[in-house]
């Protein structure tokens, strides 16, 4: 941490002080991601772990690189994303639709919070056999499983921010003759979206972990299954460098759904906070 020098007025001169300045947070983190690869790079070479079963960082790399030559290898990302695509998707709009008519009658949400309590628990691998008697290795199986999951994400915040509606607002509201559905889209919708955009974005990397997932154990097409067939045929190093796409995959998604959030949420105080130097 360096420090900057700064000038305050004191009884009329002008004297130096200091404050500390962070480090940014994108260098801090390329240090981190060049700490995790030397620690990587030495486990094998040290001979610590067996370099059959965990290749040097930079034999993982250099497979990755030329993975990102390969049609093939654009092939299955392009599986994998479109999968994650409609998945989420659908669960976005069932679970926004769904959360706002459930949310916005005390009844529904009495009738079916013992419903939803039971069915969101369950994990969306137990799904599998089911995908697998419907639909086989086909994409709709990754789909039955990331709608499943991600749905779930999503309809919870939807209906905690339709609760978070300001009740004195939707009575002043209906006092000025405002029909349902400007209520809905001038009073319940801005005090939801926040709540909707954090399970967006929750969603985004469960969608992506269940491509993944249903793709190794299913069989589907898209990454997961290439990792699978570079295990299954010896290539150790591919296969790490399979999974190395997977994760930049993720960290690409993360950040992509925090830029929309923020642009979305640029009025709500909590974003224009973080905004604030």
């Amino acid at each position: 941490m360096t420090q900057i020098a700064e000038e305050q007025v004191v009884g009329g001169h002008k004297a130096a002080t200091t404050r500390p300045r962070q480090t940014p947070k994108a260098v801090l983190g390329l240090i981190g991601v060049l700490v995790f690869l030397g620690a990587w790079e030495l486990l094998p070479v040290l001979g610590i772990v067996n370099a059959k079963y965990l290749p040097p960082a930079s034999e993982v790399l250099a497979a990755l690189a030329l993975d990102l030559g390969l049609t093939a290898f654009w092939v299955a990302v392009g599986d994998t994303m479109t999968a994650w695509a409609i998945g989420l998707a659908i669960a976005v709009v069932l679970a926004l639709v769904l959360g706002l008519l459930i949310g916005m009658s005390p009844f529904l949400r009495r009738f079916t919070n013992s419903t939803i309590e039971f069915l969101r628990p369950i994990p969306s691998v137990a799904l599998i056999p089911l995908a697998v008697l419907l639909f086989g290795m086909k994409i709709e199986s990754s789909l039955l499983l990331i709608i499943y999951a991600c749905f779930w994400q999503v309809l919870i915040q939807v209906l905690y921010g339709v609760a978070d509606v300001d009740n004195v607002a939707m009575q002043t509201a209906r006092s000025y003759g405002f029909s349902h559905w400007q209520r809905v889209r001038d009073v319940v919708f801005p005090t939801m979206l926040p709540y909707l955009m954090t399970g967006i974005r929750l969603a985004a990397s469960v969608a992506l972990i269940l491509a993944i997932t249903a793709e190794l154990l299913i069989g589907s097409p898209g990454l997961g299954n290439e990792i699978t067939l570079a295990q299954s045929g010896g290539a150790i190093a591919g296969m790490y460098a399979l999974i190395l796409a997977t994760g930049f995959l993720g960290v690409l998604i993360n950040v992509v759904t925090r830029v929309v959030e923020k642009r979305v949420l640029s009025w709500h105080p909590s974003v224009r906070g973080e905004a604030t130097p």
